[in-house]
């Protein structure tokens, strides 16, 4: 474990500030094609699954992007890293403007979705200046910023009404110039830089930073977040076109109604951060895939007439929501969303805390890999069923199988070691010891078991 002696707490909270206002910076330029993408689609006259693409293309980059980014940020810390992968991403922005094919749109879309990376950078350099007792609470913290989705949702409708779709990139490129010179300048060295600049010692080697990949319980964490917050993005970059469409509203009340999913979904990270620590991550993760199992069954129903006999004669009635009943349902859902990330990425630090950028670079990846195959089959089941809701049904086989499956490995792990507490219900998810480098590669019902609460 790294030291933290002589770092104030005046210093951690200087370096939690500056990651969450430049990941939140960050996040609002990931998810800009919500919004621009609504008047690209209609300039170009896209179809829901090319819309569905364009949408998703940022969301690539940002997932691929974020295990090298780990890696690096573990290497060479998170005030070099944040500062450069902000200023590639608002030359790719800077671009955008100037594009008007649908291919080339693709392509600065890579680019621009290098802004997704950013999360990595955030959660090991925010990482290094905590007590693993206070990590869940200050990552929690630092990814609510998040809120840059519904920042993008309130704000970009009303900057694209005044100054065009182009404009609007024009000045999220600049915005994101002014944030990394301030994080450059405010921010300081991490604890563990200092440290290897004081004794001389290397960097771990890229290859020492993936082994704990061979360990299947990454994969498991992974999956998890490929709902949380894959699912997170998607909905915020979908949820627009699904109010225009299905509803009929304009462009600045999507916009808005949007935003009061991304809100929740971003700002309560925190909280899931401070319940996760208080009561476990694993308890958080299953009251977030529970309570969605029943919000996506409401939303995936589609608005249905009934007919049945009655003693006088046909009774019909009507089943839906109406926008403002559906979009309550995505503010709870987008609530216990932002529990769930932050009960994910609470195991990580715990877990491996020698390898968080590598680890955090891969479950990030795949959580945000959800964001880009999301919004292609969102767009590919409107195309295919011509249901509004088919994409809701979608979210809800995905939250089933990764609830199932979370159950079945949690008790087949605890049996395992504790063949004794089969009938046991309250289990701790804090392991024995965190994995060392010469224990990352232990199977996931293997060496490295929570022990049973007390």
């Amino acid at each position: 474990m790294h030291t933290l002696d002589g770092v104030t707490r005046t210093e951690q909270y200087r370096a939690l500030g500056l990651s969450t206002f430049a990941f939140t910076v960050c996040f609002a330029v990931w998810t800009i094609f919500s919004i621009i993408g609504v008047r690209i689609k209609q300039e170009l006259g896209l179809s829901d699954t090319q819309f569905g693409l364009l949408v998703a293309t940022p969301v690539l980059t940002g997932s691929i992007s974020r295990i090298f980014l780990g890696v690096w940020t573990e290497q060479f810390g998170g005030r070099i890293m944040f500062p450069l992968q902000m200023l590639i991403t608002a030359v790719a922005v800077w671009l955008l403007a100037t594009v008007h094919t649908y291919e080339i749109f693709l392509l600065a879309a890579l680019g621009l979705g290098l802004a997704g990376g950013s999360f990595i950078v955030g959660v090991a350099y925010t990482s290094r200046w905590f007590e693993k007792e206070r990590q869940g609470t200050a990552l929690g913290i630092f990814g609510a910023g998040n809120v840059g989705a519904a920042v993008t949702n309130f704000a970009a409708p009303f900057l694209v009404v005044a100054l065009g779709w182009q404009g609007t990139a024009k000045v999220y490129s600049i915005v994101l110039v002014v944030t990394a010179v301030l994080f450059y300048l405010l921010a300081k060295t991490d604890p563990v830089q200092t440290e290897r600049k004081k004794t001389g010692a290397k960097p771990v080697s890229a290859s020492d930073q993936l082994a704990p990949l061979k360990d299947i319980q990454v994969w498991r964490f992974a999956t998890y977040y490929f709902f949380v917050f894959g699912g997170f993005v998607a909905l915020a970059s979908f949820l627009p076109r699904y109010y225009v469409g299905a509803y009929g509203l304009p462009l600045t009340t999507a916009g808005v109604f949007a935003g009061f999913y991304s809100l929740p979904g971003s700002v309560f990270r925190a909280l899931g951060g401070w319940m996760s620590d208080k009561w476990g991550a694993r308890s958080v993760m299953y009251l977030t895939f529970l309570v969605s199992l029943v919000v996506l069954f409401i939303m995936s129903y589609p608005e249905t007439s009934y007919t049945v006999s009655g003693i006088h004669g046909p009774i019909t009635f009507t089943f839906g929501l109406n926008a403002t009943m559906f979009m309550g349902m995505t503010v709870l859902l987008g609530f216990v969303m932002s529990l769930g990330k932050a009960a994910v990425y609470k195991h990580i630090p715990v877990y491996y805390p020698h390898h968080v950028g590598s680890v955090g670079g891969l479950v990030g990846m795949i959580g945000g890999l959800g964001g880009f195959f999301l919004p292609i089959s969102f767009g590919f089941l409107l195309d295919l069923t011509g249901v509004w809701t088919a994409p809701f049904m979608l979210m809800f086989v995905l939250v089933l199988v990764s609830t199932i499956w979370m159950h079945v490995a949690i008790r087949r792990m605890e049996h395992a070691r504790h063949p004794g507490l089969a009938d046991e219900k309250y289990l701790s998810d804090v392991p024995e010891a965190p994995l060392s480098q010469s224990r990352s590669g232990a199977r996931d019902a293997g060496r490295a078991m929570p022990q049973p609460a007390k």
